[in-house]
């Protein structure tokens, strides 16, 4: 994958309902700058408010899973911070994830994986 392809994936998967290793919900999204184009800012949006993830620090983890890759595999990474001592790396895990970039252990991926709500048959019912 390049950094424009990556750039696609993360302008497309905005708003889109992720999860941390830890199973913690968050969306996020890329406001305009005054030109009209998007800026290179992810806002995470956690409920008690937004919290900025720089394009640089997506950059940096994408570089580090390129380095990773051996004979064009998906790396294996254990755990966030096996993407780098990178600011909001929490975060840019399950996105790699989702994007298909690495590999996760079962246990992260469970969490990090987007689940419908199932509603109980009274309420579809009208019961």
């Amino acid at each position: 994958m390049t950094e424009e392809a990556l750039w696609s994936c993360i302008t497309a998967f905005q708003e889109y309902p992720f999860h941390t290793a830890s199973g913690l919900p968050f969306q996020y999204t890329l406001k305009k700058g005054r030109n009209g184009k998007l800026t290179h800012e992810l806002w995470i949006d956690r409920r008690e408010g937004s919290k900025s993830l720089t394009w640089s620090s997506v950059r940096l983890a994408f570089q580090n899973v390129k380095e990773m890759r051996e004979n064009g595999e998906r790396p294996f990474v254990e755990r966030p911070k096996g993407l780098g001592d990178i600011r909001g790396v929490s975060y840019i895990y399950p996105l790699f994830m989702r994007f298909g970039l690495i590999e996760v252990p079962e246990k992260f991926a469970g969490n990090m994986t987007y689940q419908q709500l199932t509603l109980p048959k009274s309420l579809l019912q009208g019961d």
